[in-house]
């Protein structure tokens, strides 16, 4: 029959404190006498006899006391609840662990045991008691539940042993997850991330690192116990230590003799620490990767002494050989996906023509997985009668075969509009050829869809031709009203090679518009009709900053939520009300370059007579990029400035493999310095443009009027 805990009072002064006697530690130190439960001197003889049992024992162990479950545990215990203790202390267990209590197995088994004074022996059972990032860690354990009686003999009580049966379970459970995330890895970016996030938490380590081979020198990179890492936003590369080809870091020479080497205590980084992060550790185990072509290694260390066990060992091989294999299969892919984007952007235009009032920028981002080149291709060029040509299409397919059609396509569309640049002419000759190339490949499904048109600013018109493209769109911007953005009525007709029929329309096309011309990447989605699609694009082009081209081109790749598989291009020309002026300057990969670009932006500004305000803003807002280029690229930057009357355009690109930059919030890139943080908070828009091999992170901040 169940009882409580005071029922058998003891006399007092048998136990002089409220601390339980021989107990160390901060559950011993607990004041029970605030808690339910009220003092220990007051309780039974029996039931202070268990309690003390529970609190010595260094196996996890927890009483449940009275029927309401009151939780009284010893500190093995309190490192298996985690974040509970110390707040769980003295609560009712229903309560405290509410989330999983009314699971079966459970919180039911000791009520069971309460009721019936029956004991109970799971040898093998699934606790969720552990948290792993928020998560609840399934780990099997051994639970006995049995029950205490009181000095009468009354069930007062349960009392719950709880052991993991073996960690190897744990650690082969952590292989298997880690084995499933390499698998959705592409890049060495990828894989860095997942593999240490995985050494870091798997082997509960003060320090982990990854380090490759990278063209005759080295990179690493690594993850400490407690900081904030890139993983707090995943979309995010993690940062690289570059080394040359004999760095004596331990995990480079690993990677090049191939042995694992352990250090049980001493000083393994001290002539290779970057910190004192690196510093403070004393034990190390440095493994490498088992991997056929590429040279890499992980390393897991301690700040304080450690023995390496066999099982650790073992475990430690395991996860490089996984981590070895993704290593190769991201080599691959991203040699690909190099070779793939360069042929793609090969037979795009290096440079873009600049024009005193006419402004133009171009982005385009590869659909699929990024690993194929694609047809979709964008051209703007200066006709032999002064007028601006500009073109965007899209070549059926999604491969080499396609990426090069679209290089014949392009090639011959120039060479047409500069012999005769009526755009309906040119579509005219162009399906000639496009219906001679599937006739000379066999088929019938090649076909192009293209929008060609031609600017003509003495007259302020454009004159347009379209062939199965979407329509192009025109942001109009008079001195007087609001911004508004509307579609060309330009006759779609039937794409080149299927049967186009010449068609044309001119429409006004004053100083202050800007036109832009996409593909249907930009404005399709699955599960989304074409009609949602157009209708947030043109709303997002209508609610910009400004017309500058390069953020038109921004706006619209981001109009429309959701991924996509297919390719975006996206072309934009502004005709400016007044010229601008631009200046550039080649960036050094050396300290000093944040330097010099602030003097020489600061002095530029000065002499256009820029605010102070805006130059402010724009040289802090350049040098934080410049920095972030030089650290996390490694190679030379360009930067660029481009001042018109309504806005300042700053541009800094790169060489290097940094890859895209995502928008996020500014807390979450805090852990990177202070760069896109500022420009998201100085600047009335940015962006990045991926290249080839690095990126362009740019801004835009309005002038205030003269």
């Amino acid at each position: 029959m169940p009882g409580t805990v005071g029922r058998v009072p003891t006399p007092a002064g048998s136990v002089p404190s409220a601390r339980m006697p021989g107990v160390t530690g901060m559950v011993g130190r607990h004041q029970w006498s605030g808690s339910r439960l009220g003092p220990p001197e007051y309780w039974d003889l029996a039931v202070r006899a268990a309690a003390e049992i529970v609190l010595a024992s260094p196996a996890p162990m927890v009483l449940h006391l009275s029927d309401e479950f009151f939780l009284l545990y010893n500190d093995a215990y309190a490192e298996l609840i985690g974040d509970k203790h110390p707040a769980a202390l003295g609560q009712p267990a229903p309560q405290v662990f509410a989330d999983i209590w009314p699971m079966p197995g459970i919180g039911d088994v000791v009520e069971h045991t309460y009721r019936t004074g029956e004991p109970f022996l799971e040898r093998e059972m699934t606790l969720p008691l552990r948290r792993a990032n928020g998560q609840l860690d399934q780990v099997v354990y051994v639970r006995a539940c049995s029950p205490v009686r009181d000095s009468r003999g009354g069930i007062v009580g349960v009392l719950s042993v709880i052991t993991e049966t073996n960690p190897a379970i744990r650690q082969l459970q952590g292989i298997s997850e880690l084995a499933a995330a390499l698998s959705g890895t592409l890049t060495l970016d990828d894989v860095a991330r997942v593999a240490l996030r995985y050494a870091i938490t798997s082997f509960d380590a003060d320090r982990v690192s990854f380090a490759v081979d990278d063209g005759g020198g080295w990179r690493l990179a690594r993850r400490v116990r407690g900081e904030l890492v890139d993983e707090a936003d995943e979309r995010l590369p993690p940062l690289w230590r570059r080394g040359p080809a004999d760095w004596p870091a331990p995990a480079v020479v690993s990677a090049r003799t191939g042995r694992a080497s352990y250090t049980d205590d001493g000083e393994p980084l001290r002539e290779v620490a970057a910190d004192r992060h690196d510093q403070k550790i004393r034990s190390l185990a440095t493994v490498p990767l088992s991997a056929a072509v590429v040279r890499g290694a992980l390393t897991v260390g301690y700040r304080s002494p450690h023995s390496w066990s066999a099982q650790e060992r073992v475990l430690l091989a395991a996860s490089a050989e996984l981590v070895g294999q993704a290593t190769e299969r991201a080599r691959r892919f991203e040699t690909q996906h190099g070779t793939a984007q360069l042929l793609q952007r090969s037979m795009l235009p290096e440079n873009l023509p600049g024009l005193p009032r006419l402004r133009i920028a171009a982005r385009y981002d590869p659909g699929v997985d990024g690993n194929a080149a694609g047809g979709d291709f964008y051209d703007a060029f200066v006709l032999p009668t002064g007028e601006l040509g500009v073109v965007l299409g899209d070549v059926a397919g999604h491969d080499v075969q396609a990426a090069a059609r679209m290089g014949q396509v392009r090639a011959a569309l120039r060479a047409l509009a500069l012999n005769d640049p009526r755009p309906d002419q040119v579509l005219v000759g162009l399906d000639r050829l496009v219906s001679s190339l599937g006739a000379e490949a066999g088929t019938h499904e090649l076909f192009v869809t293209v929008a060609f048109g031609v600017i003509d600013m003495a007259r302020e018109l454009l004159t347009l031709a379209s062939a199965g493209h979407p329509a192009p769109l025109i942001r109009r911007c008079s001195a007087d009203g609001e911004p508004r953005a509307e579609y060309v009525q330009v006759p779609a007709g039937a794409p080149l090679g299927v049967g186009y029929q010449a068609a044309t329309c001119t429409v006004a096309f004053p100083p202050g518009d800007t036109l832009l011309l996409f593909s249907d990447g930009v404005v399709e989605r699955r599960r989304q009709g074409l009609s949602h699609g157009l209708a947030r694009l043109v709303e997002s082009v209508a609610a910009a900053h400004s017309g500058d081209p390069r953020a038109l081109c921004a706006t619209a790749t981001a109009a429309v939520p959701g991924a996509t598989e297919d390719d975006v291009a996206v072309l934009a020309v502004e005709y400016a009300l007044r010229p601008s002026r631009s200046a550039r300057m080649e960036v050094p990969a050396e300290p000093t370059a944040p330097s010099r670009v602030r003097h020489w932006m600061t002095a530029q500004l000065t002499e256009w007579q820029v605010a102070e305000s805006v130059i402010g803003a724009a040289v802090l807002c350049t040098s934080e990029l410049t920095t972030n280029a030089l650290l996390h690229a490694g190679t030379a930057a360009r930067v660029e400035i481009d001042l018109s009357p309504e806005r300042l355009l700053v541009s800094v690109a790169d060489s290097g493999s940094r890859g895209t930059v995502t928008r996020t919030r500014t807390d979450t890139l805090s852990s990177r310095g202070r760069g896109l943080g500022l420009i998201e908070e100085l600047s009335d828009a940015w962006g990045t443009d991926p290249t080839v091999r690095g990126s362009t992170v740019w801004f835009e901040i309005l002038t205030p009027p003269q």
